[in-house]
């Protein structure tokens, strides 16, 4: 059942969009307008929740309880289990916003900063920190704890709904059907969000490297060949496509990365580093509650509040995904792998493609800033231009991309089969050759209804009802992981007592 309502929700918007473009764009924007202004403080305070729950279980004594039995080993190296998670959790999204965050912000910070100052370019590192550091990885790391947790502890499912199972009320149980096609509308959207953002990348740079002209064409064009290549991806299964094709494209960006900082100005971008960590740590709690009720703004909601339902869409794949390559890991160990492991990635990342950006717009007068008003996509190849080699780094910058995309698109396809046939840990290749085409054609329709502000904009109408998901789930987890808690506690005080007893007087 859950597979049929799921797929027909989907289809019924691919064919509005496909059909009446303009429809379905302002339709999103009337609820885009209504949900930024009445549910923003919403998402704010409910991410912050789980950043707080994710380190209270990291360093709490319930860190030692195993995803599994006492005994297991994890199925994958540590290596490998990062490199899956990472390309699943925001691949797309780090290549595509590295430089364009930061240099977006430096032209428009946030209410209050000047444009074009010293004070703006350090909120535009310190917000691209916040927006892609503990929060986000929060967001993942609670969601994906939750099910594995249930999944391989308790041996329940794959499914969003095992996981609130140790909630006391009858109705939550009644509601495990819509909790589940919930998950899968969310996740169907948010991965064709970055679906949509990595086309726009792809064509803007085979534009910068081969002269492929931008456009609407050139970029259905491109989602149709991407997706062909992730079926084919998805069909060997993890131990091979996934597995593989995130080990690789986790070294083709982390020498990318390298490759930048070499020969980009280095110096100016570890004193970047080093200066928006330690804004990051300062400011933590005042930006993770900001809001403007005195001004007339929209920036937060168009930059944090887009982010936290963009985290929260893409919390039931990256969740299950997760949860998918983490049995035998304890609590500490999977929210060290899956909280503070990747923000520390992010913060590098950023520091060397945003710090490196900066640093070429202030100092040697590179127009990055123009380019990203003109297209947003184009900012990173804009900053390769500048650089030595730009051109190879660019080429290399698309199969980054490419490869990226197939990753999160085989993920999905195997996380959405997971979900819609009742959690069985292998779906068919039909099964998923169907989520394959359904996201694609989501991507498509949202491109064809207004480019990427119609991909953000349907991420964070589809997000909010699951946020209130997440929090059922996360309250049945911490009830879940006292209960186990305590009956191990018993447990190994009745052997203590046997041991006693055994001992001669």
């Amino acid at each position: 059942m859950q597979l049929f309502i799921s797929a027909g929700l989907i289809v019924a918007v691919v064919l509005w969009g496909v059909l009446a473009p303009a429809s379905l764009g302002a339709a999103f924007d009337n609820a885009l307008a209504t949900l930024t202004t009445n549910f923003g403080w919403f998402y704010l305070w409910v991410v912050l929740a789980l950043v707080l729950m994710a380190l209270l279980l990291a360093v709490s004594r319930y860190g030692d309880l195993k995803l599994g039995d006492e005994d297991e080993e994890p199925e994958f190296s540590i290596g490998a289990w990062f490199s899956m998670l990472f390309a699943a959790g925001m691949g797309i999204g780090l290549v595509f916003w590295g430089v364009a965050e930061p240099i977006s912000h430096y032209g428009a910070p946030p209410p209050g900063i000047a444009a074009g100052t010293p004070e703006a370019a350090n909120a535009a590192m310190r917000y691209a920190f916040f927006h892609w550091g503990l929060h986000p990885w929060a967001v993942y790391s609670v969601v994906a704890l939750a099910i594995a947790f249930f999944q391989f502890r308790r041996g329940g499912p794959a499914l969003v709904s095992v996981a609130t199972e140790a909630l006391p009320w009858p109705w939550v149980r009644r509601l495990s059907v819509l909790f589940n096609v919930l998950a899968v509308v969310a996740t169907a959207f948010g991965v064709a969000a970055s679906l949509g953002i990595g086309a726009l990348q792809i064509n803007s740079g085979l534009n910068a490297v081969f002269g492929v002209p931008v456009g609407i064409v050139p970029q259905l064009t491109i989602i149709a060949i991407t997706t062909v290549l992730f079926l084919g991806s998805a069909l060997t299964g993890v131990d091979r496509g996934i597995k593989w094709l995130s080990s690789l494209n986790l070294v083709v960006a982390a020498l990318l990365a390298l490759t930048v900082f070499v020969l980009g100005p280095t110096v100016a971008i570890i004193d970047t580093f080093t200066n928006t960590l330690g804004n990051y740590l300062s400011e933590f709690v005042r930006m993770s509650l900001r809001m403007t009720p005195f001004r007339d703004s929209g920036w937060v909601s168009g930059w944090t509040v887009f982010y936290w339902a963009w985290w929260v869409s893409w919390s039931p794949f990256v969740g299950l995904f997760i949860a998918r390559v983490s049995r035998g890991r304890t609590i500490r160990e999977f929210i060290v792998g899956t909280v503070l492991a990747p923000s520390l990635a992010a913060f590098v990342w950023f520091s060397v493609f945003g710090g490196a950006a900066l640093h070429m717009e202030i100092w040697q007068s590179v127009p990055i800033s123009e380019a990203v008003k003109a297209d947003v996509s184009t900012a990173l190849f804009a900053m390769f231009d500048a650089m030595p080699g730009g051109a190879l780094m660019s080429a290399v910058a698309v199969v980054l991309v490419l490869v990226f995309f197939v990753t999160s698109g085989d993920s999905a396809t195997l996380v959405l089969g997971m979900m819609s046939t009742g959690g069985n840990p292998d779906p068919s290749g039909r099964v998923k050759l169907m989520w394959g085409l359904l996201v694609s054609g989501i991507a498509t329709s949202l491109l064809l209804a207004g480019g990427i502000k119609a991909v953000q904009t349907a991420t964070i109408v589809f997000a909010l009802p699951f946020t209130v998901v997440i929090l059922l789930m996360a309250w049945s987890l911490w009830r879940a992981i006292r209960e186990d808690w305590n009956a191990a506690a018993e447990r190994d005080r009745q052997m203590r007592r046997q041991m006693k007893a055994l001992l001669p007087k």
